[in-house]
């Protein structure tokens, strides 16, 4: 099994970054656009479309307010994962900043490489989004 474990430093309150880590349904325009194009809620399942043309079906395992914890399971999609589990949290620190951690458990091992591609690639993008302090692309 691959265990991918990312955290990045936001500039910005755990209320602010967890509000758009929470809303699951709009990934493609709150926490990631670009990187992920389309995102569609049907009951606890999310068809997420990213950029590199990839589409994931995933379950929304749970989400928690008191810890900012979401978790979430691939179920079909074009990655075909035997076992996909994934958790993001947001935790509080010192200055109004965030921890951001994004812990990914997949299997075959093969997958471990692509999907540790996507998971720093998407980081870069939702840093970028939830800075307060990053500067507009274009």
């Amino acid at each position: 099994m691959a265990s991918i474990h990312r955290e990045v430093l936001i500039n910005d309150t755990p209320a602010n970054v967890w509000a758009a880590v929470r809303d699951f349904g709009d990934v493609h325009h709150r926490l990631a656009p670009g990187y992920v194009t389309d995102t569609r809620v049907d009951g606890d399942i999310r068809t997420v479309t990213f950029a590199n043309g990839a589409v994931v079906r995933e379950l929304i395992v749970d989400i928690d307010d008191e810890t900012r914890r979401i978790a979430y399971a691939v179920v079909g999609g074009s990655l075909e994962p035997t076992h996909h589990h994934a958790s993001m949290q947001v935790l509080a620190r010192k200055e109004n900043r965030s921890l951001f951690v994004w812990i990914t458990d997949v299997t075959p091992d093969s997958l471990g490489a692509p999907i540790s591609e996507m998971v720093d690639q998407g980081l870069r993008v939702i840093k970028h989004t939830l800075d307060r302090e990053a500067t507009p692309i274009g």
